[in-house]
């Protein structure tokens, strides 16, 4: 039997093993500015900004030239650039309508002199990362579509708790991951959002929707194509996306609404017709629905 002195004198030497220890800081993003995902047309041209903070462009579709001072360089699909504080930049498409992510943020680190004038194409399992900013950023902060002139991010009401913690957090895992990459001390990290490449079925229904864009794909049309039932598909391809069938699909429909849009002179009752909608009508209430602009709008925004 213990009594209470050796009890205590237990629980001190206990106490006295652990440890207490600091986790080392090598980047801190201290502010996030401004974050855009940009849906421009061939002739979207910026002039040009200088400003005392971080920017990071990325290219997910497309390909635009870029000026940094008095280097002009080209940004192809799948590169990332920055851009460090008051170094002057400006950006134009090139031959394209393209897609641009640009997150911009203040990070006084010492490491972060590693990605002055740094160009990279990005690993597509650091890819990920950028979705999951995009995210959060969509379900966080009042961001107007294609507005260059965006000086300030404003919360929503209904923001989810912990929204502005992710980015920062998602935007900091990147540049340690890209860091690891420069100093080739280790390789690129694990995507935090699932790749539907990691499922073969998958990705060859995601391929045979977007070989079938502008048809009309029933269910049933993909049920008979890779010989599995309609639960079965449908379970496990919600579960690697986080989408329906249906919801991929016409989403997918969108997407291809969007090129059509900012790349060729079709109009929009012809753009309905091509990919398959009912009527214009409906392409516009469905367009508006997924993308919260009306044909119109988004028309107008994507030629600036």
């Amino acid at each position: 039997m213990f009594n209470f002195v050796q009890v205590e004198r237990m629980v001190a030497k206990m106490k006295a093993e652990y440890i207490k220890i600091k986790p080392k800081t090598v980047l801190n993003v201290s502010s996030i500015v401004t974050i855009h995902y940009y849906e421009f047309g061939p002739s979207f041209v910026f002039q040009g900004e200088r400003h005392d903070f971080w920017e990071m462009v990325y290219v997910d579709k497309g390909r635009v030239q870029i000026r940094r001072d008095e280097e002009t360089i080209v940004l192809e699909q799948g590169q990332v650039v920055f851009h460090k504080p008051n170094e002057f930049h400006s950006i134009q498409a090139l031959g394209s309508a393209p897609n641009i992510f640009v997150i911009s943020f203040s990070c006084h680190s010492e490491a972060m002199r590693y990605f002055q004038r740094y160009q990279t194409q990005l690993d597509k399992t650091l890819k990920g990362y950028l979705t999951a900013i995009i995210r959060e950023a969509e379900r966080t902060y009042v961001i107007p579509k294609n507005d260059t002139e965006l000086k300030k991010l404003v919360c929503k009401e209904d923001a989810p708790l912990g929204g502005e913690q992710l980015i920062k957090t998602y935007l900091e895992q990147l540049l340690l991951f890209l860091l690891r990459t420069i100093t080739q001390t280790g390789k690129t990290g694990l995507n935090p959002q699932k790749d539907p490449e990691k499922n073969p079925l998958v990705q060859a229904i995601l391929d045979y929707l977007g070989e079938r864009v502008e048809e009309t794909v029933r269910i049933e049309d993909i049920c008979e194509e890779f010989g599995y039932s309609r639960s079965y598909l449908s379970r496990v391809f919600q579960a690697e996306t986080g989408d329906t069938l249906a919801a991929r699909a016409t989403a997918m429909k969108v997407a291809r609404a969007k090129q059509l849009i900012r790349e060729t002179n079709m109009n929009f009752a012809q753009i309905s017709a091509r990919l398959s909608f009912e009527n214009p009508q409906y392409f516009s209430r469905v367009f508006k629905r997924l993308t919260g602009m009306t044909p119109t709008e988004f028309k107008n925004r994507a030629h600036v």
